[in-house]
């Protein structure tokens, strides 16, 4: 089986493959100071929990958005899983032309999201992921890789207004009412969802009128389930996309 790990600034997200299948997956919290042999108890747990071992694995694979996690993660697979874990970055063929003016600035997650849209849509297509930042990746009719839009994550701006804001208490994020809030919790709820449901289709509109054409869009992430009932411009949710794309990042680079 195929180890797939997607290294979050808030979350880690990860599953294993048989072929094409995805056997199981889970997330947990990213802990920034996590070690090798941590990392590796982590993972053996999880594993047993489904009658799986290390064993069982037999390639890894990672994408990190935490730079001092990606060599954690690759001692851990040296050390409990016996072979290589290939790690997502400069040098990794993905299969797809990067039309960006410097590749090695774009985040890993990026780019593998990017090639689970272009291997389910072809092009043009965008996908929009709901993490810690809110990130746009925008695929050409070609297949390319065009570049994108960041902006902060909704769990972002939630701390930036309560910490700003005195009086305004911390809330959890949930379905809105109505628009019109009734208390501020319900205020913050539909200014929250609504304002970043808007953002996002405003974003995608503007994407489109750029490439000159509709594209299919697909949302992924942890907070997707959030705000993507209320987009009008989203065709697909998907929240396995980026181990997708990290089972197609391995291929690519298995031959």
């Amino acid at each position: 089986m195929l180890l797939v790990v997607d290294v979050g600034n808030t979350q880690t997200h990860f599953g294993t493959f048989a072929g094409t299948e995805l056997v199981e997956h889970w997330r947990f919290a990213t802990v920034r100071t996590s070690t090798a042999d941590e990392l590796g108890a982590a993972l053996r747990s999880l594993l047993e929990l489904r009658g799986l071992s290390f064993g069982d694995l037999e390639a890894s694979i990672v994408s990190s958005t935490v730079p001092q996690l990606e060599p954690e993660w690759v001692a851990m697979g040296r050390r409990y899983l016996g072979h290589p874990t290939l790690a997502v970055g400069p040098g990794v063929k993905t299969g797809m032309a990067i039309r960006y003016d410097n590749p090695r600035e774009i985040g890993a997650d990026r780019l593998v999201n990017s090639v689970a849209v272009k291997e389910r849509f072809g092009g043009p297509a965008i996908c929009v992921d709901f993490g810690t930042a809110v990130n746009f990746d925008v695929v050409s009719a070609a297949g390319e890789y065009l570049g994108g839009v960041l902006m902060p994550g909704v769990e972002i701006s939630l701390d930036a207004l309560t910490e700003r804001g005195a009086k305004l208490p911390k809330i959890d994020l949930a379905a809105p009412r109505q628009a019109i809030g009734k208390s501020t919790v319900e205020a913050i709820r539909a200014g929250v969802v609504f304002g970043y449901a808007a953002a996002v289709d405003g974003i995608i509109a503007r994407v489109q009128a750029e490439l000159g054409a509709e594209a299919a869009t697909i949302a992924t992430g942890g907070l997707a389930q959030h705000i993507t009932p209320y987009c009008e411009r989203i065709d697909e949710v998907d929240d396995l996309l980026t181990l997708t794309g990290l089972r197609l990042i391995h291929e690519q680079n298995a031959t």
